[in-house]
């Protein structure tokens, strides 16, 4: 009866009788309804443009089937004709699990109607691509130019988003569980831990984690190796779903430690260098996604072109740990006093870091990009350096060498520059010594890394990508592992 009541009260409040409305015109003169006219057709107009503006920035998520045909279907006609697509013979068929909306859809529907809630919410949009960048300047239009770039401001967090969007149309999915040799797990476990950080209740933070792993413990497919064929990508670094009874609480849950999913593999943007066994590196994404073979030849050859004016640059802030913020505040003092470097410093009330084009533009000008480690060990900066042909400069093997063995050469020095402690405070000196034909050679590995590192647009049609990108190169590697894993067993009968 309550909720009777309220509900004509608010239809009082939307509706008017016939008999009202005669009156409420009555009273009007006509020389009054020009200008509400004008104010309700206005209203009208920027309705029309918000949803227009909600569509290009938010379409349906790329959870369920459904509602991924459809957001792909707006990019059919740029692909005339879609080749037949046949499996890499490198990668066994997989299967993706299909697993309650909980664990991704409704996580990313949370995201778009609090957009406040983390960094990553606003970014989500677009299969987890986000804000597509208008790069077509021979375009028709905005729609075609959304519809046509390769180029979006990708978050670092989406990996698991972008992931699980790419694999869903590609040529080596089966959907019979028993045809599979991998079995894949859409959890958007990163997604969940940005929205939790602050949930104080330990039993709360880990109980979504809980009920994957109650779930996946209940499968015939999980139970028949324990879980071994079985994997995750998760879009934070490991240390995100790893809390220890014995360190600090820093927001941590404890999915990574859960005993089902201590088999499993795990793919993260950044894995623990001691305790991650079962851990292997993904790239972050960055801005680039394209669709095909030419889109990354062009990218390429435009990078082969450039002149770069400066000898190193930094994108980066200070940071909040003390060790690494002593590096970093070295880097920007040796950065201000040297006219061959180029510094973008990033602070919390500005949004340069924010900027793609801002990021690209000083990464291209540079030989050499300084990759100090922050908060963590890993940085997306670094696949934004190889992006734009910017020979890495780290300053602790735990920021790629250790991190992305799939995805890069076995010498870290034909691609990157490491530094030691006691060259850290001569930087300039250091990358000058360095001659101008091997930096040449270097730049050369870098801007050949791009395919492999770079997460292809879930439109892609393997015949006309023509390389495999960094799902496929995990694929081809989880391929391996599992196939090693199972001869191990049928050795050991």
């Amino acid at each position: 009866m309550a909720s009777t009541a309220k509900d004509k009260e608010k239809s009082s409040l939307c509706f008017f009788s016939s008999s009202s409305i005669s009156s409420f015109y009555r009273e009007i003169k006509p020389s009054s309804l020009l200008p509400r006219i004008r104010f309700v057709v206005f209203v009208l107009l920027c309705y029309v443009l918000w949803l227009r503006l909600l569509f290009f920035s938010f379409p349906l998520d790329s959870s369920s089937p459904a509602s991924y045909s459809s957001a792909a279907a707006g990019h059919r006609h740029h692909q005339v004709s879609r080749s037949p697509e046949t499996c890499d013979p490198d990668i066994a068929p997989f299967y993706i699990h299909t697993i309650h909306p909980r664990f991704n859809a409704a996580l990313v529907r949370r995201c778009l109607s609090r957009l406040a809630c983390c960094d990553v919410c606003p970014h989500v949009g677009h299969l987890g691509l986000g804000r597509p960048l208008l790069r077509l300047p021979d375009a028709a239009d905005a729609a075609d130019a959304v519809r046509g770039t390769a180029w979006y401001a990708t978050h670092p967090s989406t990996a698991e988003m972008l992931f699980h969007a790419r694999v869903q149309r590609h040529p080596c999915r089966t959907m019979v569980p028993e045809a599979a040799v991998l079995f894949y797990v859409p959890f958007y476990a990163g997604l969940h831990a940005a929205a939790n950080f602050r949930q104080a209740n330990h039993t709360r933070r880990d109980a979504l984690a809980v009920d994957l792993a109650t779930h996946l413990s209940s499968l015939p497919s999980f139970r028949r190796r324990a879980g071994r064929d079985h994997f995750l990508a998760v879009g934070r670094a490991s240390w995100d779903f790893m809390r220890s009874p014995a360190g600090p609480d820093l927001g941590a849950n404890r999915l990574l430690l859960l005993p089902e999913v201590a088999n499993m593999t795990v793919l993260t943007v950044e894995r623990h260098p001691w305790e991650g066994h079962n851990q292997f590196g993904i790239p972050y994404p960055s801005y680039f996604h394209p669709r095909t073979a030419a889109d990354v030849a062009e990218w390429q050859a435009e990078l082969r072109r450039l002149g770069r004016t400066h000898l190193f640059a930094f994108v980066g802030g200070v940071g909040s740990d003390s060790e690494n913020a002593d590096t970093r505040s070295s880097i920007l003092n040796q950065c201000r006093m040297s006219d061959r470097c180029l510094a973008v410093e990033c602070k919390p009330d500005r949004h340069k870091c924010d900027d793609p084009d801002l990021i690209m533009d000083v990464m291209r000008r540079a030989d050499f990009c300084l990759q100090p480690p922050g908060e963590s060990f890993t940085r997306r900066s670094t696949f934004d350096s190889v992006l734009a042909g910017c020979i890495p400069v780290f300053f602790s093997e735990h920021t790629a060498h250790t991190q992305y063995r799939w995805y890069l050469p076995s010498r870290p020095g034909d691609w990157s520059v490491m530094l030691e402690q006691s060259q850290r405070n001569q930087i300039e000196d250091e990358l000058a010594r360095i001659p101008r034909a091997e930096v040449g050679r270097m730049r050369e590995v870098v801007i050949g890394l791009i395919p492999r590192m770079t997460y292809a647009h879930p439109d892609a049609n393997r015949s006309q990508l023509g390389f495999r990108d960094a799902v496929d190169v995990a694929l081809v590697e989880l391929t391996r592992r599992v196939r090693s894993i199972r001869n191990i067993e049928t050795n050991d009968r």
